[in-house]
């Protein structure tokens, strides 16, 4: 199994009051429950350690890879895995993501993309969602297969808020996509783990609820 590690970014940020003076920090808030969904993550793949704090939790994931090249079909090219955080905070702020980094490997012959896209939203406002997205082109470093770090920074106004209250579902819906301009040219990207932490791994920003 390849070592590809998702993590949400790991700089503790400093809170970001938005015409407010005192704010919670990251370490206000705490993971109730996860669990994951989709055909990158189906039943009995997907490991899950919550630490002891309730702030960190490490999925390990069997299935979630993709392949294409000579042999391969429509459903081995793209996968998706959706985790699922039922989080707790405190009442009479909202809290935002608005940075995370994920590490992952690649192997990919010239003509091979390969695609990862990230999309959060909050099960109370499913409507509002961000997605963000990087690809790599094949050939050159990554034929012989490589590790590599996707950043997101998700602008100001594609930010996405907690509802209002104590508790809130955050979503993150990951894929993974191959395309090919070379139908006998093959390639690789797995997942094998991700890595979630609201203390000193996430970049968070605080409003007062409205």
């Amino acid at each position: 199994m390849r070592s590809f590690v998702a993590l949400l970014a790991p700089i503790l940020a400093a809170a970001n009051p938005i015409g407010i003076i005192d704010t919670p920090s990251p370490e206000a808030i705490t993971i109730i429950s996860a669990s994951a969904s989709g055909n990158g993550c189906p039943q009995g793949t997907v490991t899950t350690d919550l630490g002891a704090d309730r702030q960190v939790i490490t999925f390990g994931f069997d299935a979630f890879q993709v392949y294409t090249g000579p042999g391969t079909g429509p459903s081995d090219k793209s996968k998706n895995c959706q985790l699922h955080l039922n989080l707790k905070y405190p009442g009479g702020f909202q809290f935002a993501v608005v940075e995370s980094t994920y590490h992952g490997y690649a192997q990919l012959e010239p003509g091979v993309t390969g695609t990862f896209y990230s999309t959060y939203y909050f099960s109370q406002d499913a409507a509002a969602t961000t997605t963000t997205r990087t690809s790599i082109d094949g050939g050159g470093l990554w034929v012989d297969g490589q590790v590599y770090t996707k950043q997101d920074q998700v602008p100001t106004a594609s930010v996405i808020w907690s509802p209002c209250g104590v508790s809130g579902i955050l979503n993150v819906n990951n894929r993974i996509a191959l395309t090919s301009s070379n139908s006998s040219a093959s390639g690789q990207i797995s997942d094998d783990d991700a890595t979630v932490a609201f203390t000193q791994q996430v970049h968070v920003s605080w409003q007062a609820c409205k």
